[in-house]
């Protein structure tokens, strides 16, 4: 990714969905928005980018809701680039709220975490590579 590529602080740069349906909530989207799905191999199971139907790029994920994301609940998730995913996750826990899930390298594209706000909203947290 290079400088032009990433995302700016503070923009939001991903969202998507985890869930225990998966093929159905992909099938779903697929009708309802016209979401072209792609298989991304987890290993055991596949997870899915959605792409759009006009130009073919990808627009978010739907991923199954195993192994780290068992933890995350079933809801769209947006992400929000920071420029140092551990500062933000300790910031997090000194403003008063919650680390869901802690910091973690996401292969070549950087970190993220997920964080719940003091009013109880969620949302992820991601520091490009």
């Amino acid at each position: 990714m290079s400088q032009q590529d990433k995302p700016e602080v503070g923009s939001l740069s991903w969202f998507d969905l985890t869930v225990q349906n998966t093929e159905q909530v992909r099938d779903f989207y697929s009708k309802v928005v016209g979401w072209k799905p792609e298989p991304v191999s987890m290993g055991e199971y596949d997870d899915f980018n959605m792409n759009s139907p006009e130009s073919g790029r990808t627009v978010t994920g739907i991923c199954h809701k195993k192994g780290p994301n068992e933890i995350l609940p079933s809801q769209w998730l947006l992400y929000i680039t920071v420029a140092n995913v551990e500062e933000s996750a300790k910031s997090c826990t000194e403003l008063g709220g919650k680390l869901i899930s802690p910091p973690k390298n996401f292969g070549n594209y950087g970190k993220y975490c997920v964080i719940e706000d003091p009013a109880g909203a969620v949302c992820g947290l991601f520091e490009p590579a």
